[in-house]
């Protein structure tokens, strides 16, 4: 068994169809791009273990359907989590206007007072932009959360996104001290990472 291994870690990926959660994933697990990848029907689930500094967390990730049919399923899915990744596409205004409906559903159904919340802002690797990064970063610290923009094409920011959120995941003892309490884990912060290294946008209010 490894030592070091944190507790499971249960991440969401929220907002509307078509803004290309699935494919954030897959290009987080598995390092590829399908665009011709369908719509997830439901929920779709994958795992993935990350090191850093000697520990490792292992990551549930959860690819929840974004179509209105398929809202009914996914109450039961923030039950417990500890990070979310709230992603819209800024090719389309649309899936921006819409993230407070993603937010309220959160805050609705989310266990934890706690829990980490990042904006992703992705399809950057496209021209016809419509929502500015700016936008995105001023939306992001109004509501306390971190920030990126990527591209799942290029993969850009993907694996930034992931790593920041469960470095503060991590640095926010009550979401998983509790289950490892007993067990000796210690973190250490990537201390290189908390300057002008860091690939995340900080708010003033994180």
């Amino acid at each position: 068994m490894d030592e070091d291994l944190l507790t499971t870690l249960k991440i969401l990926i929220i907002g509307e169809s078509g803004v290309g959660k699935s494919s954030l994933l897959l290009r987080f697990t598995d390092d590829t791009f399908d665009p011709e990848l369908a719509a997830t029907i439901g929920v779709d689930f994958k795992l993935k273990t990350i090191s850093g500094n000697g520990n490792k967390a292992k990551l549930a990730i959860w690819d929840t359907a974004g179509q209105e049919r398929f809202r009914t399923l996914t109450p039961s899915y923030y039950r417990g989590a500890q990070g979310v990744i709230l992603v819209y596409d800024v090719t389309r205004r649309d899936t921006f206007v819409k993230l407070d409906n993603w937010l309220n559903e959160l805050e609705t159904y989310c266990t934890r007072n706690d829990i980490v919340n990042m904006l992703v802002g992705n399809k950057i690797d496209k021209e016809n932009r419509e929502v500015d990064r700016n936008e995105g970063l001023k939306f992001a610290c109004k509501h306390s959360m971190l920030f990126i923009e990527t591209s799942a094409k290029t993969c850009d920011g993907v694996q930034c996104a992931f790593e920041e959120l469960v470095e503060k995941i991590t640095q926010t003892p009550g979401l998983w001290e509790s289950e490892n309490q007993n067990k000796g884990v210690k973190l250490s912060h990537r201390e290189e990472d908390q300057g002008g290294g860091a690939c995340g946008s900080y708010c003033a209010l994180l």
